[in-house]
């Protein structure tokens, strides 16, 4: 089936995967960026921050506007709010260090248990044999590469925001430690049977170590919900008042309203293949890499605006003709490959598999009894 096909996809195209990885780092350096530029204007206001966390979509409301801040407050939302239903599906700082420890245990069995394993009998490695398979594969690519929607958040925790940078330089990298070796591995030692096991830890025998990934993973799935929720939870706060309130009691009631429906609706569409295509290819496509890249050109277009800069670019990079350039790059390319044939490819492959959908389904596309 086309969703399960996605698997060899992303296994097979790494060329891909570290293009969308390049313009995924290039557009949280833009983030970053616009979050230094937007604080320090406000600061020299004399604005207090001490008790507001700075989200996304005031960061474009302060340097561009209502219209720049409505459209990245419904991108980012919808796109936090599929995010959270996708980890609950899939089911404070220590917890995002556990999480660390949790994804390196299990990236690394994959690696070492394929590697011992060898390959399977009669492997074979045939790739994306249709159009359709690849841009669905490019989409889950953006996904993946798409955790800017808490960007600034995090930035606004950090006691010096503008080392955001290289920190997200050197996670970056250690994340290509995992997934790179993992996928390499796991796709040399069963190929094509990715495409009937969405899940590669299926394929490997039952041992203390894999159960031990398969824990560790669900748990991991939990932490990563609690995060993709959090802006949610701060958008809500603030329209309803009570965003900068001490009370924790409040607070927590006041999140209700917003768990409640992603726990409702995660319970009714039990499938999260197609909606992680879909959401990339829409949703990922313009919050992450679109926005960022056209609110930075924006910000900096006047003259004045490009003098007074808090952070100028980089020499290497050109200047402001070489930072113009590539952010109409980003703009572009994943314009046409990521929303464009991307939508195509994803919006195809979810009308496909939609009669195998079943709401409140006890069993998600399993074989039908005769």
């Amino acid at each position: 089936m086309a969703s399960e096909k996605v698997e060899t996809v992303v296994a097979g195209n790494y060329l891909e995967m570290e293009r969308e990885e390049g313009d995924a780092s290039w557009t949280a350096y833009l983030i970053s960026l616009l979050y230094v530029e937007y604080r320090t204007r406000k600061e020299r206001e004399k604005v207090d921050f001490r008790n507001h966390v700075i989200q996304w979509f005031e960061v474009l409301d302060g340097l561009l506007g209502k219209h720049w801040r409505n459209i990245g407050l419904f991108f980012n939302c919808t796109f936090l709010l599929f995010g959270s239903v996708i980890q609950l599906i899939a089911c404070a700082r220590i917890w995002s260090f556990l999480g660390l420890i949790m994804t390196s245990y299990t990236a690394w069995y994959l690696t070492i248990a394929s590697l011992i394993h060898g390959q399977t009998e009669g492997v074979k490695h045939t790739g994306p044999a249709k159009m359709v398979l690849y841009f669905t594969g490019a989409t889950n690519i953006l996904y993946t590469f798409g955790g800017h929607a808490v960007t600034v958040e995090i930035m606004h925790a950090m006691w010096k925001p503008q080392k955001f940078k290289m920190i997200y330089l050197l996670a970056t990298l250690y994340v290509l430690t995992l997934t790179l070796p993992s996928a390499s591995a796991v796709y040399w030692a069963f190929g094509d049977l990715l495409l009937t096991h969405s899940n590669a830890l299926s394929l490997l025998p039952r041992t203390p170590f894999r159960d031990t990934a398969v824990v560790l993973m669900l748990i991991h799935q939990f932490i990563t919900f609690g995060f993709a929720c959090t802006p949610l939870y701060f958008v809500w706060e603030k329209f309803i008042g009570v965003h900068e309130t001490k009370s924790v009691f409040k607070r927590a009631l006041a999140r209700l309203p917003v768990v409640i429906p992603i726990w409702f609706l995660a319970i009714i569409f039990p499938f999260f293949g197609p909606i992680n295509s879909t959401v990339g290819s829409l949703l990922v496509s313009f919050t992450v890499y679109i926005i960022p890249a056209l609110a930075h050109m924006v910000t900096f277009a006047p003259a004045a605006a490009r003098e007074n800069a808090v952070e100028r670019p980089p020499s290497f990079l050109g200047g402001w003709a070489g930072m113009y350039s590539m952010n109409a790059f980003v703009v572009v390319w994943v314009l046409i490959v990521g929303f464009g044939f991307g939508g195509w490819a994803s919006m195809l492959n979810f009308i496909q598999q939609i009669d195998t959908f079943g709401l409140f389904t006890k069993c998600y596309q399993c074989p039908h009894k005769a």
